[in-house]
């Protein structure tokens, strides 16, 4: 299967690792709207018009599906990009959902903690989802100061220990965080050590385990090339791609 993942910028890169490292895909076309990043401070009209001008420019491509990495794009715009796509196309927001359902010893009474960027959080769509599941433990917060901080490669350190005070400071520990944004992941050892080892859910990792529960993709492939396209300065991202440990 060739695969299309769509990205506001550099963040759905996480997820892209995940897949390519799966070995479960023989292609993956990636592209980031790096010249209109970030898509949390924006409305959802102009959130829906730049993914519906992503899903025109994946329809001309060669992929058999489209991965919407971003989950601002995956609350907001879904279901218009299934409407006008000429291929499937799936988001990280349900993926994350059912991989806390799935989550070995956590139960509904497991404190749950959300965090997204403003719009994310601001829609509601992961709280409301996971209180349908029965939890009733559930906290949702915007975090959007993370973003730049992992953008910066600063994955330990004491910017990173402040900002977890600035946000977390008043928070009882959770069981498991979610987290709502593709760019968290590379901090997730670091968020799990400050709240004493809670689990995380990371949205390639779920894409991934969603996929192979619903598609046949048991072929596998040694090598799963990765072309990298962005409406703006292609080189820097795929700089951060290498840094982030793709294979391109």
């Amino acid at each position: 299967m060739k695969l299309g993942i769509f990205d506001s910028g550099v963040g759905g890169l996480t997820v892209a690792r995940s897949l390519q490292r799966s070995g479960c895909f023989s292609e993956l076309l990636y592209y980031g709207d790096t010249a209109r990043v970030p898509y949390g401070s924006k409305d959802a009209n102009t959130v829906t018009r730049y993914a519906l001008e992503a899903v025109e420019f994946f329809n001309g491509a060669n992929v058999d599906a489209l991965v919407v990495a971003c989950n601002t794009v995956s609350v907001v715009a879904l279901e218009q990009m299934q409407r006008y796509s000429n291929k499937p196309v799936y988001g990280v927001l349900e993926p994350g959902v059912l991989a806390l359902q799935q989550m070995p010893g956590i139960t509904q009474d497991a404190r749950v903690l959300v965090i997204a960027t403003r719009s994310t959080i601001a829609s509601g769509e992961y709280q409301q989802r996971i209180n349908v599941l029965g939890f009733h433990q559930v906290e949702a917060m915007a975090t959007p100061l993370f973003v730049p901080i992992v953008e910066e490669e600063l994955y330990d350190g004491p910017i990173l220990t402040e900002t977890f005070k600035h946000y977390f400071g008043g928070l009882m520990r959770p069981d498991v965080v979610l987290l709502g944004c593709t760019h968290f992941p590379l901090i997730d050892t670091a968020i799990s050590a400050y709240f004493g080892g809670a689990k995380t859910i990371h949205s390639g990792e779920a894409m991934l385990h969603w996929m192979e529960q619903r598609l046949d993709l048991t072929a596998r492939f040694d090598n799963t090339p990765i072309q990298i396209m962005a409406s703006e300065n292609v080189e820097a991202v795929k700089r951060v791609a290498a840094r982030w440990q793709l294979d391109l």
